[in-house]
């Protein structure tokens, strides 16, 4: 499998919209219809409640450790899966079967991150050291887009010292600008203290 097919076959994985199959499938509900209008699972959770919003987490996650599985094993260019998994969460968020409105990278990109710690070999503190701060930073403000954020700069900033200026390093920086871009809204109200907070945690 070439890796041109692993980017188109990433691309169309991921812009499988697992918001609106679940939303419309099992609540009759269009989630674009509600709240941030996003199609992630923060919106979905927000609309549809924790169990269809982690489903859809879930799915997303999925779907680009899938993408980065297929590259690992049926490509020989050993930089497909980077490739392969950023085509997908590309997908995800301008998806081509929901009129190129998507979600906001934060579930595709740890699906990248756990992809390549499970299937590409690469260091377990790929994905568990963002999770971390993910966690840490949700803990102390409250506010999930700035946890969001703080993560994707902070597994960035580790796979630059770890590793270099190698593909995943310049991946996760088209990651983090993604993130910050499609959480622009929610930066402008942080900016003005009226961002929402989670009470669950």
């Amino acid at each position: 499998m070439s890796t041109i097919v692993i980017i188109l076959l990433g691309y169309f994985i991921g812009s499988i919209p697992f918001a609106l199959v679940i939303g419309k499938v099992f609540y009759k509900t269009d989630v674009r219809q509600f709240g941030s209008k996003n199609l992630g699972g923060g919106n979905t959770g927000r609309v549809l409640g924790k169990k269809a919003g982690l489903s859809v987490m879930t799915l997303d996650l999925l779907k680009v450790s899938f993408v980065v599985f297929l590259a690992v094993w049926f490509c020989p260019n050993p930089n497909a899966a980077v490739y392969g998994g950023l085509a997908a969460a590309i997908g995800h968020c301008y998806p081509i079967f929901a009129k190129f409105k998507g979600g906001k990278a934060v579930a595709t990109m740890y699906g990248f991150l756990f992809g390549l710690f499970v299937f590409a070999g690469y260091s377990p503190l790929m994905f568990f050291l963002p999770l971390a701060v993910f966690l840490a930073v949700l803990y102390l403000t409250k506010i999930i887009a700035l946890s969001s954020i703080v993560s994707a700069v902070a597994v960035t900033l580790y796979s630059l010292f770890s590793g270099g200026f190698t593909p995943v390093f310049y991946a996760l920086v088209v990651f983090t600008v993604i993130i910050i871009i499609r959480h622009n809204k929610n930066i402008e109200r942080m900016l003005k203290h009226q961002e929402n907070k989670i009470s669950w945690m």
